[in-house]
């Protein structure tokens, strides 16, 4: 039974961490006094739904929940110090704290420890997340207690939704370029101007010139992407702001 521990303190633990080479020791009061922290936990570092999409979409959505009252987002994982490392370089997860609870200790206090020996996992945390205020548990959202890996409620859009439903989530923006192509920096200065994060996929190095055929019918960059709609070069794109 995965128990909601919604006005409860959270556990108090010491999380071994790795920083600069050397072992740091984190306490929960270091992470949670005095502070507004979004806890979300998950499997394991490295594997898929973590690693595409929930880690991903809380670090994507950092700002918007600092604009909202939100001073640190922190995802746990009963994982080691150096995989959950490793795995932030991996994944440019800058806005994100990743804290291993290698032992399972704040895991397990927190009702979350479970068995998932079939996978060779061996013990790990159940999918939740969770709005900390001064250390004290404000709402969890807890996974159903089914088979597999749900992953239902604990993504960063239900968390944003529960803090502020009128909340503005940023574009989604993705250019095609090439390195010292003057097109490009055109269009990246675009949006730079308008205050727009953008994720850059470079041709020879990310990506080649037929994935870019393929995706955008299109043989020149850059090409750059809103919200899913395909805006073109630096032109479309300088006009596309003009008509905005």
């Amino acid at each position: 039974m995965l128990l909601n521990r919604e006005g409860q303190k959270v556990p108090t633990v010491m999380f071994r961490t790795r920083q600069d080479s050397q072992w740091v020791d984190v306490t929960t009061d270091e992470l949670f006094a005095g502070k507004t922290v979004i806890v979300f936990s998950l499997p394991g570092a490295f594997t898929p739904t973590c690693s595409s999409t929930h880690l991903p979409g809380y670090n994507e959505l950092a700002d918007v929940f600092q604009k909202n009252g939100v001073d640190s987002i922190v995802c746990v994982s009963v994982n080691d110090a150096f995989v959950m490392n490793e795995w932030a370089k991996e994944q440019n997860a800058e806005h994100v704290t990743l804290i291993p609870d290698g032992n399972g200790e704040f895991t397990e206090q927190m009702g979350m420890l479970v068995d998932k020996a079939d996978l060779g996992f061996g013990k790990r945390s159940w999918r939740y997340s969770m709005l900390v205020k001064d250390g004290t548990i404000d709402k969890m959202f807890i996974e159903p207690d089914e088979p597999g890996d749900p992953f239902k409620v604990s993504d960063a859009d239900t968390m944003l939704h529960y803090i502020n439903p009128q909340a503005t989530k940023p574009q989604r923006i993705s250019l095609f370029t090439k390195v010292g192509c003057p097109f490009c920096a055109k269009a990246k200065a675009l949006l730079t101007q308008h205050g727009l994060g953008y994720e850059e996929i470079v041709l020879g190095k990310d990506a080649s010139m037929h994935s870019l055929q393929a995706v955008t019918g299109a043989a020149t960059v850059p090409q750059v992407f809103i919200d899913g709609k395909l805006i073109g070069g630096s032109e479309a794109l300088e006009a596309y702001f003009k008509a905005a």
